[in-house]
């Protein structure tokens, strides 16, 4: 509900979609990105633990909020321009956490600031040539990767042009956070037919393989339900 944030957001969509013809960027990829990265978050928190809470940042708690703040705001500076984003989304988010980690922290002031850059890491590092350096970070990174369900591919495809990228973004139907056996994330992503591997591969891939938690996640293709590769997976 934060206006400044909101239009920003908006503004992601005009920049990407209307002008750059990417998919959205904007409102609804953040609240997917955000729910994706607290699902991943909570399942590493007790598996290989919080970067932050080792630290000694903070506790468990400010750490989720780390969490949520940096996946919702990571593609704010697609305001600005499509390249450099994460650059920008830095940029324009520094005095927005200011003003809203004072609310939350009033007495605080200290613990507002480390929390900052943790928010602004989570976003810096959301680029796939950036290392994360945090579970929280790698976290937003991943779950912005997820979000490919129904055509919401991250790599842009021509409307009615059949080739690799619209084959494999309108394959993908579902994609499942889910605590793994083997190793602590599984990530399940359900298509119509074996194109929507090339989406995993071009955009997963290599989402995890920077973000610091490529150990603790794999990746799964299923075909209508039926496993039909692993994608990703660090033994």
């Amino acid at each position: 509900s934060d206006i400044e944030v909101q239009a920003y957001l908006q503004m992601t969509n005009v920049m990407a979609v209307s002008r750059l013809g990417y998919n959205d960027h904007g409102p609804v990829h953040s609240k997917i990105t955000s729910g994706s990265a607290l699902e991943i978050f909570e399942i590493l928190s007790e598996e290989a633990g919080s970067t932050l809470v080792k630290d000694g940042v903070c506790n468990l708690e400010d750490a989720k909020l780390v969490v949520l703040c940096g996946a919702y705001l990571h593609d704010i500076g697609n305001a600005v321009h499509r390249e450099q984003h994460h650059i920008h989304g830095y940029n324009l988010s520094a005095s927005i956490l200011d003003r809203i980690l004072r609310e939350v922290y009033p007495e605080d002031p200290e613990l507002r600031l480390r929390l900052k850059t943790e928010i602004l890491h989570c976003i810096f590092s959301h680029d796939e040539n950036v290392k994360c350096l945090t579970v929280e970070a790698g976290s937003v990174k991943v779950a912005d990767g997820t979000d490919m369900a129904e055509g919401r591919a991250r790599i842009p495809y021509e409307a009615g042009k059949v080739d690799i990228h619209s084959l494999s973004a309108l394959s993908i139907r579902e994609v499942r956070v889910v605590k793994g056996e083997d190793v602590p994330v599984r990530i399940e992503v359900d298509m119509d037919n074996p194109a929507g591997v090339f989406q995993i591969e071009h955009v997963l891939g290599r989402k995890i393989s920077t973000s610091g938690i490529e150990e603790w996640v794999e990746v799964v293709a299923l075909e209508k339900g039926k496993e039909i590769k692993v994608i990703h997976a660090k033994r």
